[in-house]
């Protein structure tokens, strides 16, 4: 049975972007920043007692936009909308649910392309150095300000997976579970992938090392790194349904990339490829109370299920009760959302315990 037949299910409907403001924010490496906006949206409504919540990161280069229709995204439905609404998975009949942007985004966050109040230009690419880290004490704060006490499990894909693992070892009291898909505990390589982003972006003759505001963007070399990207995503297989042919499917994945290309900030890819250097939970697994989900796709060639029998073992050593599920599908990185009927059953399964406690 399919989980839309299980359970009456419903959309959210019309969302809207919402801004937490962060005055003197604190980064690991001790700068502090005068002033940090965080974009988010939330679904549900939260409980009298603050607990139960549920939290959801995003990808690199991905929205916070999760779920139901936001104007300020042209009202396309939510990347994981599947997953997130009454009757679904992640419940929202039961559950408050904020998706978060995170600080270094071109979403509405504070990003390159923001103000410095300090020199009243654009940080570009003298945007302080932040961690994933940094990231999830941003939301941190953003939960605390929302009245968030606890949180009934943190997921995401991608980097919203190192996202989860970071809120599991820097948080382990404040969350139940986490639900980590298409990732890894740990970056790979974190240090030559910058150096080969950044010799990408300066073939661009508007890239200007980031200097760009007012007289560029690298929009060239942004719009074919996306195509490439969505390539390697699985978007071929995704839209071949609706693109039989090969020559207008690939007008169309183009068209996609130069959408996402004149709203993105290329510094961002910057700021977030750099917090990823000396990213890895693995070494702190055993401060995980949380029980984990981790689930991979087995077309993924970024985050192939070949990672899973470490991951898996890594957790049980710590003690960690973890299950693993792997999408049958061929969509590659992209499939959680589009291919949510594949998983969903699983995410509920997994979730029911920890929703159940809620009384």
């Amino acid at each position: 049975m399919s989980d839309a037949a299980a359970t009456h299910t419903t959309d959210i409907g019309v969302v809207e972007d919402r801004n937490f403001s962060i005055r003197d924010f604190r980064l690991q490496n001790g700068v502090t920043m005068p002033e940090v906006n965080i974009a988010y949206e939330t679904y549900g409504r939260l409980a009298a007692d603050g607990r139960n919540a549920v939290l959801i990161t995003h990808g690199y280069t991905s929205s916070h936009h999760a779920a139901g229709r936001n104007p300020a995204n042209g009202n396309q439905p939510g990347s994981w909308d599947g997953l997130i609404g009454p009757g679904k998975a992640i419940d929202t009949d039961r559950l408050y649910v904020v998706a978060s942007n995170m600080l270094g985004s071109s979403y509405g966050s504070t990003n390159g392309a923001s103000l410095d109040p300090r020199t009243g230009k654009p940080y570009g690419p003298d945007f302080p150095a932040i961690t994933v880290r940094d990231i999830i004490g941003a939301q941190k704060a953003l939960l605390d300000s929302l009245g968030v006490r606890h949180l009934v499990a943190v997921a995401g894909p991608s980097y919203g997976g190192y996202q989860a693992f970071q809120w599991a070892v820097a948080y382990p009291e404040m969350m139940d579970g986490i639900v980590a898909v298409v990732t890894a505990p740990r970056s790979q390589n974190a240090e030559k992938s910058l150096a080969e982003l950044e010799a990408r972006l300066a073939t661009d003759p508007e890239w200007y090392g980031g200097h760009y505001y007012g007289r560029g963007g690298a929009k060239s070399v942004l719009t074919q790194m996306r195509f490439e990207t969505l390539m390697r995503y699985g978007y071929d297989a995704q839209l071949a349904g609706r693109y039989p042919d090969k020559a207008e499917r690939e007008q169309a994945i183009r068209q996609l990339a130069a959408d996402w290309a004149r709203n993105w900030d290329a510094n961002s890819l910057v700021i977030l490829r750099r917090a990823t250097i000396g990213f890895d939970t693995l070494k702190d697994f055993a401060k995980i109370r949380a029980k984990v989900l981790y689930v991979l796709c087995r077309s993924d060639a970024l985050f192939p299920p070949s990672l899973a029998p470490g991951v898996m073992q890594a957790l049980s050593t710590a003690g960690v009760e973890a299950r693993y599920f792997e999408i049958d599908s061929d969509l590659g990185h992209s499939a959680s959302g589009p291919e949510h009927h594949k998983w969903s059953p699983v995410l509920r399964e997994f979730l029911a315990p920890l929703v159940a406690k809620l009384g």
